[in-house]
């Protein structure tokens, strides 16, 4: 179903350049969400192994500094909303984006530099090898507390992957990171588009992943954290827990069938 949210308005870099035909069945389109990430963008974008990526598209949300400008001198695709769309608004547009592009793997990568964007070929090598079809770059296969994550944010991850591993029946380490990568065919099988406009945008789309029987797998990052980085602070924080648990809880009435979800239903895969 298309969304009816408003259109963004784009350059014609982002949408023109057509699929790549030296690599046929191995593009990849890296994509950044991006809200006044000015400060670290061009940190982010320097880590990133070009010799493997086709397109690096930034969806800018009405920031409030610089982040257009540093993304356009740096040379990205930049789409710009024409209203703040949040979190999960913004990366609709981005797998829009990555799909209109041709990507075969679209890599999720926060521009605020707290994940380490050269661990990107070892995301998305189980995907080009049709071996998955959702990748996270988990920050609790080491140890984030040394990396600076806050004891209380590290309690309330631990709690709800705990929560989330038991209802999907899984044994991931962590669910709650913005380093991921996406195959072409998860991203056209599941209806995205339905899901928040908010930061649990993410924990939907999982839930999306795991009901349509899509195969996840996980490597390790580095945490970072540090002042430019961007977080949500803890009244933020609890919002997204309760409305992590309310998607488990859809998630396990499907299942279950007791209330069926259209989130949660697989749709048919575009003709490309």
């Amino acid at each position: 179903m298309p969304s009816k949210r408003p259109k963004p308005a784009t350059d014609q870099s982002a949408a023109a350049k057509p699929a790549s035909a030296e690599t046929p069945g191995r593009r990849v389109v890296v994509v950044m969400p991006a809200y006044n990430a000015a400060k670290t963008l061009e940190r982010t974008y320097r880590d990133i192994p070009h010799e493997i990526i086709d397109r690096i598209i930034l969806v800018d949300d009405v920031s409030r500094d610089d982040t257009v400008a540093v993304a356009r001198q740096l040379g990205l695709d930049v789409i710009i909303h024409r209203q703040n769309l949040g979190y999960g608004g913004n990366q609709k547009t981005c797998y829009d984006a990555a799909l209109e592009a041709g990507a075969d793997a679209v890599v999720m990568l926060h521009p605020d530099y707290q994940y380490d964007a050269t661990r990107i070929p070892a995301l998305v090598e189980p995907i080009l090898a049709d071996e998955k079809d959702l990748m996270l770059g988990s920050r609790f296969l080491g140890d984030p507390l040394a990396g600076g994550m806050p004891r209380w944010k590290y309690v309330s991850n631990r709690f709800l992957t705990g929560v989330e591993n038991l209802v999907f029946g899984l044994h991931l380490s962590e669910y709650h990171t913005g380093f991921r990568a996406y195959s072409r065919g998860l991203l056209e099988s599941i209806p995205y588009r339905l899901n928040s406009d908010d930061f649990v945008f993410d924990q939907e789309l999982v839930a999306q992943a795991v009901a349509t029987g899509m195969r996840i797998g996980e490597i390790a990052v580095p945490t970072r954290y540090f002042e430019e980085a961007s977080s949500v602070n803890f009244r933020r924080s609890v919002v997204y827990g309760l409305s992590t648990l309310r998607v488990v809880m859809r998630f396990l009435l499907h299942r279950m069938r007791l209330r069926r979800s259209r989130k949660l239903a697989r749709r048919k895969p575009t003709a490309r």
